[in-house]
């Protein structure tokens, strides 16, 4: 029976996710499995104590959103620790692409019986620093939309994603970019680039349909300079992921990704780094072991 160590950070997102583990938690000690649980008071503290709980053998819970969830699967990514998710967060876009249940009686049973299955990391280097995290790295209007939404006091989930972009939208000037994929550079002028390893992020945008979290490389999303009204209905089409379909939409892939830009453009990386460009973003294959 497995041997459950829970992060739980009770001030990020306010109770959701002590709610979420209060589901799930008498349903993994009914069973027989053994469950503690760890509160941290920063992502930083959190990933130190997803490492202690690794080394110690037991498969760490991390519970909240894309931003935890990254941060402690980064943490314990090249380290042969398992981990298992318990989605609390507004986005849990990682967890989406892993098809990884909400509903507390099938998310037990996922996390009793599901076997490990191997997936990317994303290795992310930036005069920021380095750093390891899951679902992707975007760079332009999408990551000031996110630092707005994080922001946001009054609203929560897919509505402060909303709110956020309609904000950076308004304000933004395309910026030229540097993009080189796997030692080949190409210049593109727009509005953002994303190098992803899930399909999904901003709360369950298809930013990039065909990435795959196992298949060892990155899917390179690029949206071109266009006129304000169509890039509304670019992020309208994300909801599907009909946007690759448009000629103002450049897909690409690799292993490798370099992102500059020719002015201050910030960049994210699953809802939590917030820095400015350059940043190279590299796959990490089969880095770690979730629990599906």
């Amino acid at each position: 029976m497995r041997q459950f160590t829970a992060s739980v950070n009770p001030t990020a997102g306010g109770s959701t996710g002590v709610a979420a583990l209060s589901g799930v938690a008498p349903l993994l000690r009914e069973a027989g499995a053994e469950l503690e649980t760890e509160y941290s008071d920063s992502l930083a503290h959190a990933r130190e104590l997803a490492r202690r709980a690794g080394a110690r053998g037991r498969v760490v819970l991390a519970v909240g959103g894309d931003g935890i969830v990254g941060g402690i699967g980064g943490a314990l990514s090249g380290t042969g620790a398992l981990l298992g998710i318990v989605p609390a967060g507004r986005g849990n876009d990682f967890a989406r692409a892993l098809e990884l249940p909400t509903e507390p009686a099938a998310l037990a049973g996922t996390l009793l019986r599901g076997g490990p299955r191997q997936v990317d990391t994303i290795e992310v280097a930036s005069a920021h620093g380095r750093t390891v995290v899951l679902g992707s790295v975007y760079a332009g209007v999408d990551a000031l939309a996110n630092r707005h939404a994080n922001r946001a006091r009054f609203l929560t989930g897919a509505a402060s994603y909303y709110a956020g972009g309609l904000r950076a939208v308004a304000g933004w000037r395309p910026a030229t970019y540097r993009v080189t994929v796997d030692g080949e550079e190409l210049t593109h002028r727009g509005y953002t680039v994303v190098a992803a390893n899930s399909a999904y992020y901003g709360s369950g945008r298809v930013i990039a349909p065909a990435a795959r979290v196992d298949d060892g490389l990155l899917e390179v999303v690029m949206i071109r300079d266009v006129p304000r009204l169509l890039f509304f209905t670019l992020m309208n089409e994300l909801k599907s992921g009909a946007h690759i379909h448009r000629p103002e939409v450049c897909v690409l892939r690799g292993r490798e990704i370099r992102i500059e830009a020719d002015r201050e453009v910030f960049y994210g990386a699953d809802g939590e780094v917030e820095a400015v460009l350059p940043v190279t973003a590299r796959v990490l294959p089969g880095a770690l072991a979730v629990v599906c």
